[in-house]
């Protein structure tokens, strides 16, 4: 029963415990909000950061084994968790394995509280906020370091003498009710997988696509990212992750970040 009571929390990417809201349609502009942290479900609470298919696929075939009845959920989710870390590093290339899982020493937002690059900010946890401006363009930002990036909705090329930036350059299109976002011109940075034990650093080659989708029922915000980046990973990588709608949250400017004085390599914080 655990199981097939998850997998129908993954079909409809939780909605079945929350009610839906008065007013909301499926609109193009619906997107717009506030989101936050997932909703409290078995889903939510496994791909709290992100997660994959993979991950998913291990935890239900957990969950179906009556060997596994008294086992706590929380002992299942991180044997899960560990096979997808796993998955995740026989995909990427002997270049990214050398320095995978990227040692927090090495981090310069936790060494230098430098915000995060598009290829982490995009799965950080907290709130998310997607505004419409005007006719051509999205505005989306995120509650870890009060990140902003534009998403570009009228096919505009990236500009051809701009170098790499941290947010890269973002173009937007609707497939029905589909918002799809492709990113280029990417500065090597870090790649933010499903946990921070899984941290990866990308080159400037990599290319994102992101299909955002909201529920039916308009609760729940679901994102499947695809990136790609020959020197990093063998093949495209996959990550799904779920928000919650928060209209109550709000994001505020990001002053209290604190570089740390002493660390040692090894040691997570």
């Amino acid at each position: 029963m655990r199981r097939d009571h998850l997998l129908q929390l993954l079909m409809v990417l939780p909605v079945l415990l929350f009610i839906p809201l008065p007013g909301q349609s499926q609109s193009r502009s619906k997107l717009e909000g506030m989101w936050s942290d997932p909703p409290a479900s078995i889903v939510g609470s496994f791909c709290s950061f992100s997660c994959t298919d993979a991950g998913i696929d291990r935890l239900n075939a957990l969950l179906d084994n009556p060997a596994n009845d008294a086992r706590p959920y929380e002992e299942l989710a991180a044997e899960a968790k560990k096979y997808e870390r796993e998955y995740l590093r026989s995909r990427l290339t002997g270049t990214a394995l050398r320095t995978f899982p990227l040692d927090p020493a090495d981090d310069p937002g936790f060494l230098r509280c430098e915000p995060w690059g598009v290829a982490r900010q995009m799965i950080a946890p907290h709130q998310f906020e997607i505004r419409q401006v005007g006719r051509d363009r999205l505005e989306f930002r995120y509650g870890e370091w009060d990140a902003r990036r534009t998403i570009y909705l009228d096919g505009r090329k990236r500009p051809v003498n701009q170098p790499p930036s941290a947010m890269g350059h973002s173009l937007g299109h609707w497939d029905g009710d589909t918002l799809i976002v492709e990113t280029s011109g990417i500065a090597a940075n870090i790649a933010g997988l499903p946990d921070l034990a899984t941290t990866a650093r990308h080159s400037d080659q990599l290319r994102i696509v992101e299909r955002y989708t909201r529920s039916k029922e308009g609760n729940t915000l679901q994102l499947t990212v695809t990136m790609e980046d020959p020197p990093t990973f063998r093949e495209p990588v996959v990550l799904k992750k779920i928000w919650r709608w928060a209209p109550e949250s709000k994001i505020t400017p990001y002053e209290n970040c604190q570089a740390p004085t002493e660390f040692k390599k090894g040691v997570r914080p």
